[in-house]
C-alpha cells in the first residue's frame, strides 16, 4: 500500500464487510436483539421473515465487500459501495417512519451512509482504471 489515505480506506472498508457479516449474522441467530438495535419493531408473533431477509441482505454484502476487497478490484469495490448506498438509506426511511425512533437509531444509518459514499467515491477516483481487451 502506498500511503495513508490508501491504508485508512482499506481497512475502513474492511472493517465495514466484516460489520455487516456480523450484523447479518446477528439478524439470522438473534433477531430480536438486532431488531431492538436496527431502531424498529416488527410485530413477529414468531414470524422472522423480515430479520431473516434483514439477515441475508447484510451477510451478503458483508461477504461482497470483502471479496471483492481480497480480489483487488478497487474499482468495481467502488461500484458496489455507491450502488449499495441505496441500504443504508431505505433503512434510515424506515426507522423514520417508526412513530417511535430516537436519535441514537438514525446515526448508524447516516454513518453508513456517508462511509459508504465517501468510500465508494475513493476506491472509484483513486484507483488506476484497468484496461480490458475482453468484452
Amino acid at each position: 500500500m502506498k500511503n495513508i489515505s490508501e491504508k485508512t480506506a482499506f481497512y475502513a472498508t474492511l472493517s465495514m464487510g466484516a460489520l455487516l457479516v456480523f450484523i447479518g449474522l446477528r439478524f439470522l441467530f438473534s433477531p430480536l436483539v438486532a431488531e431492538a438495535d436496527f431502531g424498529i419493531s416488527v410485530p413477529e408473533n414468531g414470524n422472522f421473515s423480515f430479520h431473516y431477509i434483514k439477515g441475508i441482505r447484510d451477510l451478503f454484502t458483508g461477504i461482497a465487500i470483502l471479496g471483492i476487497l481480497w480480489t483487488g478490484e478497487r474499482r468495481a469495490l467502488g461500484i458496489l459501495l455507491l450502488a449499495g448506498t441505496i441500504v443504508p438509506v431505505m433503512d434510515l426511511c424506515l426507522v423514520l417512519n417508526n412513530p417511535a425512533h430516537t436519535i441514537d437509531k438514525l446515526i448508524p444509518h447516516l454513518v453508513a451512509i456517508v462511509i459508504a459514499s465517501g468510500l465508494g467515491v475513493y476506491h472509484i477516483a483513486f484507483t488506476a482504471k484497468k484496461t480490458s481487451h475482453a468484452l
